[in-house]
């Protein structure tokens, strides 16, 4: 018997170690060359992983929720061929396939809609994370005991825990909303499809719902649990706190990795290496509000969504070419300015795996039409926990909306490379000074909004800045301009 060892690849993201999140093979399974055998989940993106070699599984070295350094042997496969068992360290990686939903279990239906918001994607570049202490080379680590991986069954929902070697129906979020929450997903019942475990049935037993009560296992107690403090964006993490999840401790600790970690050292970075400045205007959007309105009833974009956000990221990408020099980045290495000739607009977006900027590639090129397609497809890739560290990449100007939240206004963070970020807040009704054609003003009700544009201070002085602030207010309060400057 050959027995091939397939090591963990470089995702090709310039990160050092992954998380297992779901196997997608058993032991004994037979494979083909290319099936998707695992499921892994880095500071950047959930990828799903190709075997190079048709054969049959004969151990998966690495448990689920494993944190694994690339080049770890994480299974092993018989190839049929007889002779002797490869060196592990002598296979060669697969090449990464972009992540998707996997087939193999019931999709769950996302209960709550991604809302964007002020934040950060990953550092843009090959950002590295360094190696933990306990990681040990392959040579020297034992592998764990092979892992069974499960198999769906057929029963009535809902389905009592699970309390054997199988492992419990749930998609990769959810997953990771148990494990940030100290949960132990074979003791949550599943009400979902198949048995299948949903968001609300986490939810509902961290907060101690009969559920919770009648399974076997329970949180109180696990000395290495983690629950989740309450998370700017997470109902659940502050449902937990409130709750007082871990037998009503007094503090609980959550480990600093992942995207969280990933975007706490770019926002440091950005915060101390670029100089910050902010700017703001109130601006009256009744205009764009009547325009939404009519555009919501054309039928050329009867199967887009129309939203403010798309007048305000078309009028952002029109102020831009008018203001070029918005659309820069600073070279420190090069003591250069870069000056873009294209506009990769990012729009912040709050996910299930925390907080993302994936971007828009020459939003500049896009009539309105294909921009709403564009910020279409762009969320729900967000929403699904497929955005892929390519599309976060190479950003040179973004949009965070926190209007959605109710807020009037922030003062946003640059992005890493970005010399510039607008905060669109929330459009409200208010008493507004008119004034008529002949001069006379009077006081109505107006949709009204507040816009903060942070700028680098460095490469943006405070005319340009102003100048390009001002450029989008005005399509803003008459989107009629951009027939004129578009």
């Amino acid at each position: 018997m050959a027995v091939k060892h397939f090591n963990l690849p470089d995702p090709g993201e310039g990160l050092l170690e992954a998380e297992i999140v779901e196997w997608k093979v058993a032991v004994g399974d037979t494979v083909k060359v290319n099936d998707i055998v695992v499921e892994i989940e880095t500071a950047k993106s959930l990828v799903e992983l190709p075997i190079p070699w048709a054969g049959t599984v004969t151990a998966l070295l690495v448990n689920v929720g494993d944190e694994v350094a690339v080049g770890t042997p994480i299974i092993g496969i018989d190839d049929g061929q007889g002779g002797e068992s490869a060196s592990p360290a002598a296979e060669s990686a697969a090449t990464v396939t972009s992540a998707s939903t996997s087939d193999s279990a019931p999709a769950e239906v996302e209960e709550e809609p991604v809302k964007t918001l002020v934040g950060y994607g990953p550092k843009a570049g090959g950002s590295s994370r360094r190696p933990r202490k306990a990681a040990a080379s392959p040579a020297a680590a034992p592998a764990p005991a092979p892992v069974a991986a499960p198999e769906p069954e057929p029963v009535a929902t809902p389905v009592p825990a699970t309390t054997g070697g199988g492992k419990a129906l749930a998609k990769p979020p959810v997953r990771k909303l148990a494990k940030d929450l100290g949960i132990d997903l074979g003791s949550v019942a599943g009400s979902g499809p198949g048995g299948i475990v949903t968001r609300s049935d986490v939810e509902g037993y961290a907060a101690g719902s009969p559920a919770a009560a009648s399974s076997p296992a329970g949180v109180a107690g696990s000395s290495n649990a983690a629950t989740a403090a309450p998370a700017a964006g997470s109902g659940a993490g502050s449902t937990a706190y409130a709750n007082g999840l871990g037998g009503g401790e007094r503090e609980v600790r959550v480990p600093i990795k992942g995207v969280r970690k990933m975007t706490a050292q770019a926002m440091v970075g950005s915060a101390f290496t670029a100089p910050h400045v902010t700017e703001w205007v109130t601006v009256d959007v009744t205009a764009t509000m009547d325009l939404v309105a009519k555009l919501k009833k054309d039928r050329e974009f009867k199967d887009v969504k129309v939203t403010p956000l798309l007048i305000l990221a078309k009028a952002m990408v029109i102020a831009a070419r008018r203001n070029p020099e918005i659309n820069a980045a600073w070279d420190e290495a090069a003591q250069e300015i870069v000056l873009k000739n294209y506009v990769n607009l990012g729009i912040a977006a709050a996910t299930p795996r925390g907080l993302v900027v994936p971007n828009i590639k020459d939003a500049d090129r896009l009539d309105l039409r294909g921009l709403a397609e564009a910020i279409g497809a762009l969320t729900a890739t967000a929403r699904e926990g497929r955005t892929q560290p390519a599309e976060m990449s190479g950003g040179t100007i973004t949009i965070t909306n926190i209007g959605v939240f109710g807020i009037d206004a922030g003062t946003p963070i640059l992005n890493p490379g970005e010399s510039a970020i607008l905060a669109f807040g929330t459009i409200t009704r208010r008493p507004w000074v008119v004034t008529d054609a002949s001069g006379a003003e009077t006081i109505v009700p107006r949709s009204v909004t507040t816009l903060a544009l942070s700028f680098d201070h460095r490469l943006v002085d405070g005319e340009l800045g102003s100048r390009y602030l001002a450029d989008v207010a005005a399509v803003l309060e008459d989107p009629a301009r951009a027939l004129v400057w578009g």
